[in-house]
């Protein structure tokens, strides 16, 4: 089971804005002054405690500053009457504006308190000396009012801001409360998929079934899995045959039929019959597990466009603070009177309105959601960056085996040599393949299962990556491989054997000839519906492998792939891949061991979910059900999320570019109307939701 209650103070925290940011511990990001998150998404967590403050704090602010905004506003706008005099009327608001700002908004001046000591201006640093000034002004101005010059007095008093200050602290936490709501919904999203694993499960003990909590289950535990209900850990079926919903972690409907040797995972639905299973991941090993700590990882990371954001925001704070002092100084020399008292409510609402979250979320909050929504589509997105460069790819190289194919091959024909039987050939090479992770030999040892033979362990095994492998079986030395393997051993293959549309193995016993294996392997269903959206899209498509060109011509020719490369070697792939990518971004999808450096060096690598591990841990994105609609789907989802991440910059700059004059006074020569600092942190708080709200569309996008 994942480890529970990540918000202990031992664990590790980090910030959706600046993932490299991590501390131990609970705390405020020293960069942008938000609350840090925990790193890990765990079962049991409970709601966000920066959510639960912020939300009493909100509630109590509300209550204390709606008298303050109902007789201000409405005295200005209705002609409602304080219903006491007016010499006591500010002390009343200094009772009632105190609370808000000194408990309602703390956070706010302690995170704009720290940005100054740090010298990494915010949001915070913003909000406090704006909502500041306009608190320890109409503090003064109620207790010593005689202090104050002319030019902040009208009709002989001196005009008090409370209501503003105490209106714009309520705004900004109503702001933050919507935005960890919407973040707070992503990490409920993947907390669900953790709760799809039961809490407990039915182990079978010496005859007797005992329902076990799941932390109890340990590797290798027999466990029966009943109809309808959940598979506990991942594993194999020992026996009995069902129809499994994993839905999701594929993010497809249809049920899949498992048998005795088919794989199961961690919270996908057994639909029909009973089950019989072994346990072979448990915790936090399980797929499911990693999916959600994978998608986790990826939310928190940074996407390239980000620098451009962190740019911007250097120097964003102390432009906006040289305004609100120039605003001031304007309003001070030709404004009407109160001159100073005008100038004042400019400078404010200039620091109120130009705060920068909406600028700062516009990225994190668009990965967050995307990733999240990959997830629940079968497509596991290791970090943003990857996101974002499958968006710009022009070429897709693909592998032949287990990513065009169903990498599910099976033995069509065995021509043993000499003396040899098929039986015997069979079992030598079966033998050997039991420390091969590749799909041909799993084929081969299935076929050798099939007819009974009893595999001897091999031992010295030697892999020539993309030829082969040699090693000892039965006191005799064997070789498995292709055409290269066997020159390079010096084995003749007779003639008339090196000619073949399968794909063929040829093998050596005690360095002689001894017979050929022929695979074959299906394309995949949804393989040419897949590729043909990826040429209207104009992706050029180029197929990369290390199979003879015979069959890897067959397969291309039934795709209609144009574009083929046969018979490399793994390094031969990666030197490939370089020389594609000198004509333009390339994403290679694979699924092998001789796919590793091919991925690495590619633009974006894409893995095959039902590959081997090597391939998932090179690659940036994996599509977990192994199918080439995911390739489509998550091009889709990157384009979508680039376009988002766009569009909400450019709302963040626009907002600011049209909010900061406005606030500085633009409209008064034109109108007559000055901008109140309540309106401005109103503009300021809607600025932050709309770019929430924007990324939000990409949950309910369909792939």
């Amino acid at each position: 089971m994942v480890a529970l209650a990540a918000a202990s103070a031992g664990a590790e925290f980090t910030c959706p804005m600046h993932p490299d940011v991590i501390q131990q511990g609970p705390a405020s990001c020293p960069l942008c002054g938000m609350a840090l998150e925990p790193q890990t998404i765990s079962q049991g967590d409970g709601p966000n405690p920066e959510l639960i403050d912020f939300t009493s704090r909100f509630w109590v602010g509300l209550i204390l500053a709606l008298p303050l905004l109902m007789f201000e506003m409405g005295g200005h706008l209705f002609g409602l009457k304080v219903p006491m005099p007016e010499n006591i009327w500010p002390w009343v608001q200094l009772g009632l504006a105190t609370p808000v700002v000194a408990w309602c908004g703390f956070p706010f001046f302690e995170r704009g308190l720290h940005s100054l000591k740090t010298g990494h201006l915010n949001m915070f640093t913003l909000i406090a000396m704006g909502t500041g000034a306009a608190y320890i002004y109409s503090l003064i101005a109620t207790v010593a009012p005689s202090v104050f010059p002319d030019g902040f007095r009208q009709g002989g008093h001196v005009a008090v801001y409370f209501e503003a200050a105490a209106t714009i602290i309520v705004l900004v936490l109503l702001g933050q409360i919507l935005e960890l709501r919407a973040r707070e919904a992503t990490g409920k999203a993947l907390r669900a998929l953790l709760d799809l694993t039961p809490p407990t499960a039915i182990r079978l003990e010496d005859g007797a079934e005992m329902e076990r909590a799941l932390e109890e289950i340990n590797v290798g535990d027999r466990l029966r899995v009943l109809p309808g209900a959940s598979i506990p850990v991942d594993g194999t079926v020992e026996s009995g045959e069902s129809y499994i919903d994993e839905a999701m972690v594929s993010g497809e409907a249809d049920l899949v039929a498992k048998g005795p040797g088919d794989g199961l995972t961690a919270g996908s639905v057994n639909e029909a019959g009973t089950l019989i299973m072994q346990a072979e991941k448990i915790g936090s090993e399980t797929l499911l597990a990693g999916i959600v700590q994978t998608v986790g990882k990826a939310q928190r990371s940074r996407a390239p466009v980000q620098s451009l954001v962190d740019q911007v925001a250097a120097w964003f704070v102390p432009l906006v603070a040289g305004i609100a002092v120039v605003a001031f100084a304007l309003w001070a020399l030709m404004g009407p009177e109160p001159a100073l008292a005008h100038g004042l409510i400019a400078a404010v609402s200039v620091l109120i309105i130009a705060c920068p979250c909406a600028l700062g979320l516009a990225t994190p909050m668009s990965i967050m959601v995307a990733t999240g929504r990959a997830a629940s589509a079968g497509i596991l997105i290791r970090d943003a960056a990857a996101l974002e460069e499958l968006s710009k790819v022009d070429v897709v190289v693909l592998d032949k085996t287990g990513t065009l194919t169903e990498g599910k091959p099976r033995v069509v024909e065995v021509m043993p040599a000499g003396n040899v039987s098929t039986r015997a050939l069979l079992t030598l090479v079966a033998a050997l393949e039991k420390a091969s992770e590749q799909p041909v030999g799993r084929a081969i040892i299935n076929k050798a299962t099939e007819l009974g033979c009893e595999l001897p362990e091999p031992q010295n095994v030697t892999v020539a990556a993309g030829r082969g492998m040699s090693g000892e079986v039965a006191d005799g030395v064997l070789a498995v491989g292709n055409e290269q393997m066997m020159r390079e051993i010096g084995v003749a293959i007779p003639d008339g054997l090196t000619d073949a549309e399968t794909t063929r193995i040829y093998v050596a016993h005690d360095g002689v000839f001894a017979g050929v294996i022929d695979i074959d392997d299906p394309v995949k269903e949804t393989a040419q519906a897949a590729l043909q959206t990826l040429r209207q899209e104009g992706l050029k498509l180029v197929m990369l492998t290390g199979d003879a060109e015979r069959p890897a011509r067959r397969v291309a020719n039934e795709l209609g792939l144009e574009n083929l490369i046969c018979g490399v070697l793994p390094d031969e792939k990666a030197a490939e891949i370089e020389r594609l990518k000198r004509t333009g971004r390339v994403a290679m999808v694979g699924d092998g061991i001789n796919d590793g450096p091919a991925l690495a060096l590619a633009n974006v690598g894409i893995a095959m979910g039902t590959g081997t591990d090597l391939a998932m841990e090179t690659a940036g994105i994996t599509l977990v059900r192994g199918d080439l609609s995911g390739v489509v789907k998550a091009r889709k989802l990157a384009n979508m999320t680039g376009r988002n991440i766009r569009q909400n910059i450019l709302f963040a700059f626009l907002y600011n570019a049209m909010g900061v004059p406005l606030a500085a006074g633009l409209l008064y020569p034109i109108l007559g109307v000055q901008l109140s600092p309540i309106l401005a942190a109103a503009a300021m708080s809607l600025s932050s939701v709309s770019v929430v709200a924007n990324a939000l569309r990409l949950r309910a996008t369909p792939l």
